[in-house]
């Protein structure tokens, strides 16, 4: 079967036979301040909204009340859901685990009601630069920010083969997509255990050997005789990134360039938000495996990003340049990075750091407060002990990363080629998973 083959539908001809249903999220005057709360039913907003994927930073969660009073929002496995405010091209599958989550107001939802179409599939044809961009024209008329409503998408084409087919495209999608989260999540386990191991010897000090060690009054509060008080311009050089221009980034060409959208909120790295960079930099100005960097500058209110740090992880291209709103932190001699990182990232630090930022629109923090931050710190038997130990699972997180970026750039490839029929596996024997 070819894509000569394939039908041409819109969502409409689905929604004329009752085999799809539009709905839009619950008017804002539904909802009340009183009805978000700290845990409870999570809610999806725009801001949430990936490409196929949640975003999860930034979740709000609403109170089981709310939750039944408006129970016709809430999402279920296979629905997609679209942003209607300046995300309209990007869209998110509901995945079982996410199954009665709740659609927020700023949302449009498809529910797939036809046994001849799946679901995973059209999420994939989302995916396409074609579907983006058309999103993109149909919703701008002009405006300042793009805008969607249901009419629009009523006239979403959909080029479609039978359901086997369609499965078969989905099955060998989804298996990169598995792939990535499973490497995804034995990451996501790995940090929680060095977070763990932190916290223990040099939090709770509950380090091995402390049953021997007798604690002692400080500045800081009762600490472990022998350790000692320093800061962190003592044991670390910190340097500026490189100020940058609209002319420096390029699409193709130049070095990495890691910038504020490499930090995820709260600490740790991300490559899907790198750039490239094109022009003079210094030496102190570029990043390699294992550096260090906390973000100095913040366009959240909450102080999500700033003081908060990274460890730049093993890439396939060895140097980056910083951008200027990140500071890089260089281990002192004798200073291991893995407990330097752990010092930054896991203790206290980012909380009591972040408040020194100010600014009205967005918040600058000094380098210099980093550098005036106080700890005890452990003896260095013990700092070896655990940066050797923590060494070896970043050197498993760098693995894992890398797989999932040549997984990635694999399904990327075959995507467009799949979707179209480019590629035609109507031949090929290939087993269905039951969640497909």
């Amino acid at each position: 079967m070819t894509s000569s083959n394939w039908t041409q539908y819109t969502i409409k001809d689905f929604m004329d036979k009752g085999e799809v249903d539009l709905q839009t999220g619950p008017f804002g005057t539904q909802l009340h301040a009183s009805d978000y709360v700290d845990t409870g039913t999570p809610m999806i907003n725009a801001r949430n909204i990936g490409f196929g994927e949640i975003r999860t930073e930034k979740l709000e969660y609403l109170s089981e009340d709310t939750v039944k009073r408006l129970s016709s929002h809430l999402l279920h496995t296979n629905d997609l859901v679209f942003g209607r405010k300046g995300t309209v091209e990007r869209h998110v599958l509901i995945l079982p685990e996410q199954d009665g989550w709740f659609q927020g107001t700023d949302c449009l939802r498809i529910r797939f009601k036809s046994k001849s179409i799946n679901p995973r599939f059209v999420s994939y044809t989302f995916l396409t630069d074609y579907h983006k961009q058309w999103m993109i024209n149909q919703s701008s008329h002009g405006a300042t920010m793009t805008s969607l409503n249901q009419e629009i998408i009523s006239r979403i084409p959909l080029n479609l083969p039978d359901i086997q087919l369609q499965n078969k495209i989905a099955a060998i999608l989804s298996a990169y997509d598995d792939l990535i989260e499973n490497n995804t999540r034995r990451i996501k386990i790995i940090e929680e255990m060095a977070q763990a191991i932190y916290r223990e010897w040099f939090v709770d000090f509950r380090f091995p050997g402390h049953e021997g060690v007798r604690m002692v009054e400080s500045e800081l509060g009762l600490v472990p005789e022998g350790w000692e008080k320093k800061k962190i311009s003592d044991v670390a050089n910190l340097f500026r990134g490189r100020s940058y221009g609209s002319d420096n980034l390029v699409e193709a060409g130049g070095l990495p360039f890691l910038n504020l959208k490499c930090l995820v909120r709260d600490g740790g790295f991300r490559s899907s938000g790198i750039k490239r960079y094109q022009g003079p930099y210094k030496e102190t100005q570029t990043a390699t495996e294992g550096d260090i960097v906390i973000a100095v500058t913040d366009m959240t209110q909450e102080r999500r990003i700033v003081a908060h740090a990274a460890r730049i992880p093993r890439m396939e291209e060895p140097l980056s340049v910083l951008s200027m709103d990140l500071v890089k932190i260089v281990p002192k001699e004798g200073i291991y990075s893995e407990y330097l990182y752990g010092l930054i990232r896991y203790s206290p630090f980012a909380d009591e750091i972040k408040q020194h930022a100010n600014g009205v629109n967005v918040l600058h923090l000094n380098p210099d407060r980093i550098g005036e931050y106080e700890f005890h710190i452990a003896p260095k038997e013990l700092r070896q002990s655990y940066s050797e130990k923590i060494g070896s699972y970043q050197e498993m997180c760098d693995i894992l990363q890398l797989k999932n970026t040549n997984l990635r750039r694999t399904r990327d490839l075959l995507l467009p080629k799949l979707i179209s029929g480019e590629i035609d596996v109507s031949g090929l024997d290939i087993q269905i998973p039951s969640t497909l």
